[in-house]
């Protein structure tokens, strides 16, 4: 693919597809949520309407908890949604990128190493079937593709939005002297600037398939929290809980590791570690919520 190339950005304003807006041409075409409806077939019809390129797809239902109670309308935007859309883009000739999710995948944290693209899913909750079950309308249905899974996202979006993990914990940090977070789910936070690059990268070099985009390494959440609060030079406690005394209505993976080393080698680098990562958030991210 050359250098230039058109693209439409569906999910524009959310911490991804900022960061991806900011990567791409400046031509690009910026589909907030509210201009395009993936269950209705026309709605897609209408925003793409003359559009020849590549399609970008950040938009999903990512309540992972409320999915438990609502499946009807997780499946209809993840998957069915999505089948919409992969069949619009055949229809049209357009390259489709989609996001998923490290959580249509799951392994043995005590006896695991990162999951490749070639791993068996395991999704655990509604959320992670029916981001599963898109990935397999985009293979069936659609055009030319990538599909993407990542892990994680922290983007400076999200400081005006409705937030992240790491923002939830500085907000927290404001009046808590000790914190209580999970301990037993292994994955790779990732800043959206690292995962936009890369899918750039990615799309220039005409890859297609599924790949993997995360930062480097692993952790848990209580483990990025201390991070945070350590970079942050926040003095808060940071107390380890299980899943099961957490108690959240959908279970998420023990071990979601995602192997990048099918991206690696098309990028000719390694992806930044997860703590540079934290530590480029902290210095980009608004003073809104002070840390020291």
């Amino acid at each position: 693919m050359s250098s230039h190339f058109s693209v439409a950005l569906i999910g524009a304003g959310g911490q991804l597809a900022t960061d991806l807006a900011t990567a791409l041409p400046a031509d690009t075409r910026l589909l907030p949520h509210r201009a395009i409806e993936l269950e209705a077939p026309a709605s897609i019809e209408r925003a793409l309407e003359g559009f020849t390129g590549v399609v970008i797809n950040t938009a999903g239902y990512n309540l992972v908890d409320q999915a438990e109670t609502e499946p009807e309308r997780a499946f209809a935007v993840n998957a069915f949604g999505v089948r919409n859309l992969a069949r619009y883009c055949r229809s049209r000739n357009l390259k489709l990128v989609h996001f998923s999710t490290d959580y249509v995948l799951d392994a043995d944290a005590s006896n695991a190493r990162p999951l490749d693209e070639l791993a068996l899913p395991a999704p655990s909750s509604v959320y992670a079937a029916s981001k599963l079950a898109g990935e397999h309308f985009v293979r069936a249905d659609g055009p030319e593709h990538l599909i993407i899974r990542t892990c994680g996202l922290f983007g400076i979006a999200a400081t005006k939005a409705k937030g992240n993990f790491i923002e939830t914990m500085l907000r927290l940090a404001q009046s808590r002297p000790a914190i209580s977070v999970v301990d037993d789910q292994h994955c790779t936070p990732s800043f959206t600037v690292d995962v936009a690059q890369a899918t750039v990268a990615l799309l220039k070099a005409g890859a297609q398939g599924t790949f993997h985009i995360t930062n480097a390494g692993h952790t848990t959440w209580r483990r990025l929290a201390a991070e945070v609060f350590r970079q942050a030079g926040l003095p808060v406690e940071v107390r380890p809980i299980t899943s099961a005394e957490f108690g959240a209505k959908a279970k998420r993976p023990s071990w979601s590791v995602l192997d990048c080393g099918k991206l690696e080698r098309i990028l000719g680098r390694p992806m930044p570690g997860w703590q540079d990562a934290v530590s480029r958030y902290l210095q980009a991210r608004p003073t809104a919520t002070p840390v020291s």
